[in-house]
């Protein structure tokens, strides 16, 4: 009897809930989803920003400028990722020199853009520094490309702390659990109106009507959390849908391979030469792009082919 009372008790108790507190719960968790898929989609976005201006550069490189007899894989792609930092960053350095106070942008503070950016041009150098050249064999570019993305910690996880990949999963389910609570505060609204049937007296035409119009909008009351749940599954699905952080994780993977791929197949050695500078995401962008164009201007002064500059 003690364990009915208290069966009894946690029905009443979540019967409460369902019927002041399920909706607005469902309401808040459906814009937390969307605040949480917002920033998740931003983060990835980074990645493909980043490699989509890398490719960018490449492209342009490779229509302005012919390609020397002797190119250097590592060389090259070290050139162009700097580049491509190098001309991102340049007006946030300029920011910096020119507000004492400045430090950092927003975006670089909250989503470690420029740390994330740093760190994948030194993971991307150090997986292929040691790549062995052959003209009849091919590196995997793209397991190297989809490793460096996906190990990035700055845009694999939101803020830097929070694992892009578990917060999706999580926001993947979100629709199928809005049905479920729906489904879950209709099937308690309609056991605790059911009982009240039971009080009904034939006899008594106006006392059965008055139970019968209480039954019916208890069970129409109850019918809407599953209509709000049905409502809030649809738009969850479509805002999944349309900002997939898989499908732009994908691009891209593909974007960057593209580009290497693109470089390799240019390549005619993957040879480091001595005294070659690390890169330095600290440095001065316009003493580093300016350096580039005076070895470029210096090769060709020499009486060398622009190409040899690459």
């Amino acid at each position: 009897m003690d364990a009915q009372s208290t069966i009894i008790g946690l029905v009443d108790i979540l019967v409460v809930f369902a019927t002041n507190w399920l909706i607005p719960s469902m309401v808040v968790l459906f814009f937390v989803a969307i605040a949480l898929r917002a920033l998740i989609y931003y983060t990835v976005k980074r990645e493909l920003w980043f490699a989509k201006e890398f490719e960018k550069r490449v492209d342009n490189y490779l229509v302005d400028n012919e390609v020397g007899s002797e190119v250097s894989f590592y060389v090259f792609t070290k050139k162009m990722l700097e580049k491509t930092f190098y001309e991102l960053f340049e007006m946030r350095f300029f920011l910096k020199h020119s507000k004492p106070d400045f430090i950092m942008s927003l975006a670089d503070r909250i989503f470690l853009i420029k740390q994330g950016s740093a760190w994948f041009v030194n993971d991307i150098l150090r997986h292929i520094k040691n790549l062995r050249y052959n003209e009849n064999s091919h590196p995997k570019l793209f397991d190297i490309s989809k490793k460096t993305l996906s190990r990035n910690p700055c845009f694999s996880k939101v803020f830097g702390v929070f694992p892009t990949s578990v917060m999706t999963d999580v926001l993947n389910i979100l629709p199928g659990i809005f049905i479920i609570l729906g489904v879950f505060g209709t099937f308690l609204g309609i056991m605790k109106a059911l009982p009240e049937l039971g009080a009904m007296d034939l006899g008594d035409v106006e006392a059965t009507k008055h139970v019968m119009d209480q039954f019916l909008l208890k069970i129409s009351f109850s019918m809407s959390t599953s209509l709000v749940g049905i409502m809030l599954s649809v738009c969850a699905s479509f805002i999944n849908a349309s900002f997939a952080p898989e499908r732009v994780f994908v691009t891209s993977v593909d974007t960057l391979e593209s580009s290497f791929d693109t470089l390799w197949h240019i390549s005619t050695n993957n040879s480091i030469p001595k005294g070659l500078t690390e890169f330095d995401e600290d440095r001065d962008p316009e003493e580093a792009l300016a350096e580039q164009a005076l070895q470029k201007e210096l090769l060709t002064g020499r009486g060398l082919p622009k190409k040899a500059a690459s």
